[in-house]
């Protein structure tokens, strides 16, 4: 399958790294051109739960010079999201499937305003815990599982193809024939550790092991576990904390994306991830204060939030 990843940082790159391994044609896209110049040069190096490896693929700040593509993988950040859409239009032609993979709410509607409702299906990736190291190398502590469906309606067969080219990489692959469940059952998740790891500067382990700071942790998770359960969708647990915290302890020297930003001084995706609990549950006629406050600090703690 030829293979277009439009936001080659830690996840886009784990992604390219790997799919490029297994034998697809593999092109990094990024406007980071000390990162598209190493991966040219030195290849891209990809090391952590699923071993050591160095790539040769193909990397470029320019789409177009990809040309169209079978898949195009969105991974940029979500507030870079439509940006990356209307740049990766060359890459797109009549059987192209678009694939964005980004943490928290809306993304996907994003891009298929601008790509196409029919070509855009979604996907979540979750338990990676991935960084860049240098240019051309990234890391990721785990090696969980990638969620993928249709944004409409049950899974196709273009969905299973696309799951299939990434078990054959070594990804472990769940596709989903309700789209609300795979978003929702990551968010969980993403709420509960993002924002509380990006105020107290620590890993997930710092948050697990320390009674406090898990109080608020899990009172994220469950806030959006009732919004979730007051839209009528039907998650694969019934306790978001027990299922939050299984999560983080799979991964517990991880640093959330959100808290990695925040270091950098990068803006964060926080109004996509905590931030989008508080006017969910608002529209139910519930509350979300534990995620609504969470919120302020982060944005409080980093004016580029």
């Amino acid at each position: 399958m030829k293979i277009a990843v439009v936001g080659a940082g830690a996840m886009g790159s784990v992604y390219a790294g790997i799919l490029a391994d297994a034998g697809n044609e593999v092109w990094a896209v990024d406007v980071w051109a000390e990162h598209v110049e190493a991966i040219r040069a030195r290849g891209l190096t990809v090391e952590g739960a699923s071993g050591r490896r160095t790539v040769r693929l193909a990397a470029t700040t320019d789409p177009s010079e990809a040309g169209v593509c079978d898949l195009v993988v969105i991974a940029t950040k979500a507030m870079h999201a439509e940006a990356a859409a209307a740049a990766a239009r060359p890459l797109v032609g009549p059987d192209t499937v678009v694939l964005p993979i980004q943490n928290g709410l809306g993304s996907a509607d994003r891009v298929a305003a601008i790509l196409g409702e029919e070509r855009v299906a979604i996907g979540v990736a979750g338990g990676f815990g991935a960084s860049v190291v240098a240019p051309g190398r990234v890391r990721h502590a785990g090696w969980e599982l990638v969620r993928l469906g249709e944004r409409r309606g049950p899974a196709t067969p273009r969905i299973e193809r696309i799951a299939e080219t990434w078990e054959q990489a070594g990804f472990r692959v769940q596709v989903y024939d309700d789209v609300d469940r795979l978003v929702w059952e990551k968010l969980v998740c993403n709420v509960c550790f993002s924002g509380t790891c990006a105020i107290l500067e620590r890993p997930i382990r710092g948050v697990l092991d320390d009674d406090a700071a898990w109080n608020v942790a899990s009172s994220c998770a469950r806030e959006a576990y009732e919004v979730a359960c007051g839209r009528g969708i039907s998650l694969g647990f019934d306790d978001p904390v027990a299922y939050a915290r299984a999560f983080g302890e799979k991964i517990p020297d991880a640093r959330p994306s959100m808290l990695l930003d925040l270091l950098a001084g990068r803006p964060c995706e926080v109004d996509v991830i905590n931030g989008a609990i508080p006017p969910a549950a608002r529209a139910l006629g519930l509350a979300a204060p534990v995620n609504e406050t969470v919120t302020a600090l982060v944005k409080a703690k980093s004016p580029a939030a």
